[in-house]
């Protein structure tokens, strides 16, 4: 198991670009199964869990070249169907959340699909109750085996059908609409996830030959066709790394810009830091965050402190919480953090107190932080890292903090971003893997 050593208190400096998208391209190579044509794929993070899921179409007999540093192209035309129901597929999908959204296209496309309950980050309760409740709407048939943890699903045709969706879930949505582009007749998807990865996969399968309405609303309408087409399609760049940057910056109080961040699909992830008193300057389609000393959290109109919550989309993405709570720690001011989603993503905290931090954690999905206005740093503290959006929380107050940390379990880390402390260091900072 890796590592982190941190050496806290340097500065940063210079331009860093953020990778694809990770919660994009897992569902835009689960999408790649619906053609027999080849689909290729630019801007694909090299990072643990796109790396697993590559491995496992691979596996699955999907034929998969790598044609440049982040392009792949993908032809799935010779699947393995028998290889669906081994046990080496099934413990596969055990440890890689994102191998829930094979169920959409293989029952789309085959009538059929298995998996196991899928793992992931340790953040609490992750239902899947729309994912499935969803496909069963469209005519699949279901069933769950609890001493082995397997999902079975078949359907002779799927049929297109009007479903109100009681989550806006992301996969949920993703995994319902690529069952339904080659199904019969309309689906109507109401309380449909619109985050711009959902608009992304929706306007690839369109470029494929489905036919997809509202895009980027909660309300999608998806005519069903016979087959699809290849396409070429890039992934946005990654909308948590962008923000994970602007933490850093205001953390070490450094001036850095965010290279190519397609600014537009950022949605209120700029707004968020801003009220929390980070400086945050458009500059094209770059941000750029000068040097503070430091930043001051509003308060709402009528005096009442700041809450800081996630939401669907266009709300704020819950990614972002565990970094924006870390860098309340030094704000000037007080501010309520108020995690929505997931029941634990907050149990992190306590190492945070440990670093010196002031934080009050109200129950599982709120915590306040009164922030140290960078009157004092926060002290290096050896940590573990419990999931990767809290891995990457605790790096950025690693990097602010007095003294050298050590951050274990990274490999949570590189779950989600590629190179990290290549790409940091050449900005300034000091972590070394060990």
């Amino acid at each position: 198991m890796s590592s982190f050593v941190i050496e806290g208190g340097h500065k940063l400096h210079g331009e860093i670009t953020p990778q694809g998208a990770k919660n994009e391209v897992l569902q835009i190579l689960c999408a790649t199964l619906l053609t027999s044509e080849e689909v290729t794929v630019h801007n694909i993070p090299n990072i643990l869990d796109v790396n697993n899921l590559i491995q496992l179409i691979s596996d699955m007999g999907v034929k998969v070249s790598k044609l440049s540093a982040d392009t792949y192209s993908f032809k799935a035309d010779n699947v393995n169907l028998s290889y669906l129901e081994s046990e080496e597929f099934l413990q596969r999908c055990s440890k890689l959340r994102g191998s829930v959204m094979l169920v959409g296209p293989l029952l789309s496309r085959f009538g059929k699909a298995m998996i196991s309950k899928p793992g992931g980050d340790k953040i609490g309760r992750r239902r899947l109750d729309t994912h499935f409740i969803g496909v069963q709407k469209l005519g699949a048939s279901f069933d769950y085996d609890a001493d082995r943890g397997v999902y079975t699903l078949s359907a002779e045709k799927l049929k297109g059908t009007y479903m109100l969706l009681d989550e806006a879930s992301v996969t949920g949505t993703a995994n319902i609409v690529m069952a339904a582009v080659l199904a019969e007749g309309v689906t109507t998807i109401y309380n449909a996830a619109c985050e711009p990865y959902l608009q992304q996969l929706c306007k690839m399968l369109n470029r494929m030959g489905a036919k997809i309405s509202g895009i980027a609303s909660n309300l999608l309408t998806i005519e069903g066709v016979r087959e699809l087409k290849g396409c070429t399609h890039t992934v946005l760049p990654d909308m948590i790394e962008v923000g994970s940057f602007i933490a850093m910056a205001a953390m070490t109080r450094s001036e850095i810009t965010i290279k190519n961040v397609s600014y537009e699909n950022l949605g209120i992830i700029p707004d968020s830091f801003r009220r929390l008193g980070i400086k945050v300057e458009q500059r094209g389609d770059d941000i750029y965050v000068p040097q503070q000393e430091h930043y001051e959290i509003e308060s709402f109109i009528d005096g009442s402190i700041m809450t800081i919550a996630d939401a669907p989309w266009p709300g704020l993405t819950p990614d972002l919480l565990s970094v924006m709570l870390v860098v309340a720690t030094q704000a000037k001011g007080s501010v309520l953090i108020h995690q929505k989603m997931f029941e634990s993503r907050l149990f992190f905290v306590d190492k945070l107190i440990d670093m010196g931090a002031q934080i009050i954690l109200c129950d599982p999905h709120r915590a306040v932080v009164i922030g140290h206005d960078h009157n004092f740093s926060l002290r290096g503290g050896n940590m573990t890292s419990p999931d990767i959006r809290a891995g990457i929380a605790l790096l950025i107050a690693a990097m602010g903090a007095e003294g050298t940390s050590r951050i274990h379990n990274i490999e949570q880390i590189d779950r989600g971003y590629q190179n990290i402390e290549q790409r940091l260091t050449a900005l300034g900072a000091r972590i070394t893997r060990i």
